[in-house]
């Protein structure tokens, strides 16, 4: 079916024809001129009465889907400052860690066999390689600190480069790295090489959700996280011999983000989650804060984790 342009008014309109409560139709304009009525209307869900019946619960108001709209937004920038810690920290590390065992000129740092020797990955680690030079290419002259480098010293170190890689590229320089090194790397954070590999994907995934302004708070990975003491000291349920949060959902996310981030960096972290869930709850009046957790994968005890 071929969709149209619709006016603000008949946006209004059908809102209003599905049992939404138009209170302030200006202000309601106002804010589907600035914000975009498709992006809103993404947050619905939670106040349809089912999957059958599409209309909205009895009561349910504009200020309420646009108080969770606000409430998203909001959870992504915090989310996004947080995972570009993350970020930034995995760079210096890996680039330190390189750089102390193969030097750091791109001749020497990009070479094939300082990277894993894994049959089954001499392609990716070809085409990791091919990314890095060409990010070198790229950025020789248009990044100051890469032109700098260039420039004055006819290289760019890796503690350079690295700067202008992405978050995916870095996941997947690590994929390829030998198995000492990897090992080096992960013991930092206390973790294996594995859930290592796997979380840096989550994070890249859910970086790249905040970047664009993507609906976060029920978004779930393609990738699960292993069963770990935090399912287990917070009595996460289980269901079909799976707990039921912390998964492959928001708070997945935050188990990841509990390990590697440092422990002041999480309080904080933490405690800007809820101040954001407890405004959202003072807006929320047809449903209660706790549906929207359960959409994020929160257990009600998710505060808890802060202390652990």
């Amino acid at each position: 079916m071929k969709k149209e342009f619709k006016t603000l008014n008949e946006q209004i309109e059908i809102f209003k024809s599905k049992g939404l409560m138009i209170d302030n139709p200006e202000y309601t304009k106002n804010v589907l001129f600035r914000e975009n009525y498709f992006f809103i209307n993404g947050y619905r869900h939670l106040f349809m009465k089912s999957n059958v019946d599409r209309r909205y619960i009895e009561g349910t108001t504009f200020e309420e889907i646009y108080s969770l709209f606000l409430f998203d937004r909001t959870f992504r920038n915090i989310l996004f400052k947080n995972i570009l810690i993350v970020e930034n920290n995995i760079k210096s590390i890996i680039s330190y860690q390189l750089s102390l065992k193969y030097g750091y000129r791109e001749k020497e740092y990009l070479v094939p066999k300082n990277f894993t020797t894994n049959k089954d990955k001499t392609r990716q680690v070809t085409d990791i390689l091919k990314k890095m030079k060409r990010q070198i290419n790229l950025n020789a002259s248009q990044h100051s600190a890469t032109s700098h480098y260039v420039n004055n010293y006819g290289y760019i170190p890796l503690w350079v480069l690295v700067k202008v890689l992405s978050f995916g590229i870095v996941g997947e320089l690590y994929s390829i790295l030998k198995k000492e090194d990897q090992m080096a790397i992960s013991d930092i954070y206390n973790l294996d090489i594995d859930t290592l590999s796997n979380y840096l994907t989550i994070l890249s995934n859910y970086r790249n959700l905040c970047a664009h302004e993507d609906i976060v708070f029920s978004n779930k990975t393609q990738r699960k996280i292993n069963d770990n003491n935090y399912h287990k000291l917070l009595h996460i349920p289980i269901m079909d011999d799976e707990y039921i949060y912390g998964k492959d959902d928001l708070f997945a996310l935050v188990i990841v983000l509990k390990q590697m981030l440092s422990d002041d960096e999480f309080s904080n972290f933490i405690e800007e989650i809820k101040h954001n869930l407890d405004n959202l709850e003072m807006n929320l009046h047809t449903i209660k804060v706790d549906k929207v957790l359960d959409a994020m994968g929160f257990p009600k005890n998710y505060y808890e984790i802060k202390k652990m």
